[in-house]
């Protein structure tokens, strides 16, 4: 009877979780097919809201410059990351390492706004001096690739220590040079982590509000700056089917992953 009991109040308190992270989705993406602006009541279908998200020129632009920013931050994070865990996990021993570390692990616990105001006070004084960058795309580039390197260096280090090094030694032991090793053996054996990490960081960048807001300048506004505003100013169930987009892209690309690494370990098992 006990056995019986905690195994349904494990399932209970499951299912309490899920619907305490999912809930509000699940309302979203409803609501973002009601005929009317009401967001207290389902009057009907309609798909009006997908029309006028169409037709809205702000969040359509706000879109375009989010994919921009994410696939470029996310690219630059997964290389830097790259080199900076290579280094950390295939080089113990080097001076300043402690404070490399730190200093690659400190955007994982500031704060995000002060590392905006800390990044909007560089790039002001950077283009005071030498007149660049000014406020725009390129920073905030930059800004998520300093928050997507710290990310993704985590994913891709834990696979590199988990990784056989055997299997450089016996590259290296039939002719083959470090670099040669590095790009034709290491590299495709951390190829899920250099996936997982470049989805993580692309997600960051693509869904970032604070850092953008700090470093973004006249005439280049985020997707999610957009919808920050559209929300401040009342209800727009534009902002909805938006977001039910979003989801949709980000769980067909999980769903794509899923598959790929599912695929990539029974080749492994073989």
């Amino acid at each position: 009877m006990k056995r019986w009991m905690h195994a349904h109040i494990g399932k209970l308190w499951m299912g309490l979780v899920y619907g305490f992270l999912f809930a509000p989705l699940l309302f979203l993406v409803v609501f973002s097919f009601n005929s009317t602006r009401q967001d207290s009541r389902f009057t009907g279908f309609s798909l009006r809201w997908y029309e006028a998200l169409a037709n809205d020129s702000r969040l359509l632009e706000g879109f375009l410059v989010s994919l921009k920013v994410a696939f470029v931050s996310a690219t630059l994070s997964v290389v830097l990351a790259t080199l900076a865990a290579y280094t950390l996990v295939r080089y113990t021993q080097f001076r300043g390492r402690n404070v490399f570390t730190a200093m690659l692990n400190a955007p994982l616990i500031m704060p995000e706004v002060i590392i905006g105001l800390s990044l909007l006070l560089l790039s002001v004084s950077a283009q005071r001096s030498l007149g660049w960058p000014d406020r725009g795309m390129t920073t905030i580039v930059l800004g998520h690739v300093l928050l997507g390197m710290a990310y993704a260096t985590v994913v891709i280090q834990s696979r590199l220590k988990d990784m056989d090094r055997s299997l450089e030694e016996a590259a290296m032991d039939l002719g083959c040079r470090p670099g040669q090793v590095f790009f034709l053996v290491t590299l495709p054996n951390i190829s899920q982590a250099l996936l997982a990490g470049w989805l993580l960081t692309f997600t960051l960048s693509f869904d970032d509000v604070v850092v953008s807001e700090f470093l973004s300048g006249p005439g280049v506004t985020t997707l999610p700056q957009v919808i920050f505003s559209y929300a401040r100013r009342g209800v727009n169930p534009s902002i909805y089917a938006a977001a039910t987009l979003l989801m949709l892209v980000v769980t067909l690309a999980v769903v794509a992953f899923g598959i790929y690494t599912a695929r990539q370990a029974r080749k492994s098992r073989q």
